[in-house]
């Protein structure tokens, strides 16, 4: 692995850091190791972050985008592999140690959907590794951090080519406006700003006073009328009222000793949450961990969001960032994707993996994924869509 790599992966997960289908029943039962083959389907995405089955039977991309500003876009993959673009020019800039932020979490609820901002340009790095400094110039975009909604029609997302969002349009949404484009045929695409969350607040150091913590919006979920994201920069869960869109932070994820320093590593390791799922009307979190990312320190937990209660439901993790719980006949199982099955930096194969008890050892479905995103389910075909950091997307079949 790269350098520029690992820094990529430490700032897509961490810019404070900087420094199935039922078809596959008889497996589950086995109990038995299995590593599928990953087979890739499309090379050439901006770095995907999250993913999503319609129902239509297409899945959506989001990517964070190029080195250049406004490269964030949302794809559509048909089943067949085709890729077209939903929404290309959404906000996009490097953050703090240089690659690229923008769009990350996406949820659907509907038709309508729900897509998270995330930092952009809105920090640069501080004098020493850890720190990070309000951006001189500002952010080059007014709603980094933020959630956007869009409604498009089944017809224009199954035939549509694609539209763009300016500059222009992007101020229109930060003063309230609703966005309408359309690509020059019937197909129109609606957007609007749900919700604008602190883009950084105050963070000082005794040597770093004008220190801040930037927000860093990851995985996206809604249950009944609330919306739920996770925050890897501000290390908390944010909760939205979907009719008042008033938000708050829903839970805040302490640090936990590194157990490698003074080795490796500061004293504490920040929690970055990841991914998040509903399970029996708690939402399920991954806490991937900051650097240097030891093994054993990950975690997956469960939140109540009536009252922000937290418990660990699974743990002894390496780097895990994403997770789909399944339930079949009232006992619940879960798939958990770690972006690297070994520590400190990512030194192993990501990996796909099984729990059918959370409290005991998993079985290894795949090993064959390189820095891996988000993870999506199409339960009909038993197929596992996987997006990796490098524009990858693979597919990870069970039957």
């Amino acid at each position: 692995m790269t350098t520029k790599t690992k820094t990529n992966i430490i700032r897509i997960f961490n810019p404070i850091a900087a420094s199935l289908a039922l078809a596959v029943s008889a497996l589950l039962l086995g109990g038995t190791q299995a590593k599928a083959q990953c087979t890739e389907v499309l090379s050439d995405l901006r770095e995907p972050i999250g993913t999503l089955l319609t129902d239509q039977g297409n899945l959506l991309v989001s990517e964070s985008g190029d080195p250049t500003a406004g490269s964030g876009r949302i794809s559509i993959v048909d089943p067949s592999g085709n890729r077209r673009t939903l929404v290309d020019g959404l906000p996009s800039g490097p953050a703090d140690v240089g690659d690229p932020s923008g769009p990350t979490g996406i949820f659907m609820r509907g038709r309508n959907l729900y897509v998270l901002m995330g930092v952009g340009d809105v920090g640069i790095m501080g004098p020493r590794p850890g720190t990070t400094l309000e951006n001189p110039n500002g952010p080059s975009s007014p709603i980094f951090s933020s959630v956007l909604v869009m409604y498009f029609s089944a017809e224009t997302e199954n035939a549509t080519n694609g539209f763009t969002l300016t500059p222009d349009d992007e101020q229109a949404l930060a003063d309230g406006e609703v966005v309408t484009l359309s690509n020059g045929s019937r197909d129109r695409i609606r957007i609007q700003l749900l919700v604008d969350f602190p883009n950084f607040i105050p963070f000082p150091l005794p040597d770093v006073p004008d220190n801040i913590q930037v927000s860093n919006p990851f995985g996206l979920v809604a249950l009944r009328g609330m919306l739920y994201a996770t925050d890897g920069g501000r290390n908390h869960v944010w909760q939205v009222d979907l009719a008042t869109k008033a938000f708050s932070p829903l839970v805040a994820f302490p640090n936990i000793p590194n157990p490698l320093f003074p080795d490796l590593g500061g004293p504490f390791l920040e929690a970055v949450p990841t991914g998040i799922a509903v399970s029996g009307g708690q939402l399920l979190v991954t806490l991937l961990r900051g650097a240097p990312f030891p093994t054993g320190t990950s975690t997956v937990e469960q939140i109540d969001p009536a009252t922000g209660g937290d418990t660990t439901l699974i743990d002894n993790l390496t780097t895990a960032i994403d997770i789909i719980p399944l339930t079949k006949q009232g006992a619940a199982k879960y798939f958990v994707l770690e972006a690297s099955s070994a520590g400190p930096f990512f030194a192993g194969n990501g990996d796909f993996l099984l729990f059918e008890d959370p409290a005991g050892p998993p079985v290894v479905l795949a090993n064959c994924l390189t820095l891996p995103s988000s993870m999506t389910l199409n339960r009909n075909t038993g197929t596992l869509y996987v997006t990796e950091v490098d524009g990858s997307l693979l597919t990870v079949p069970f039957r």
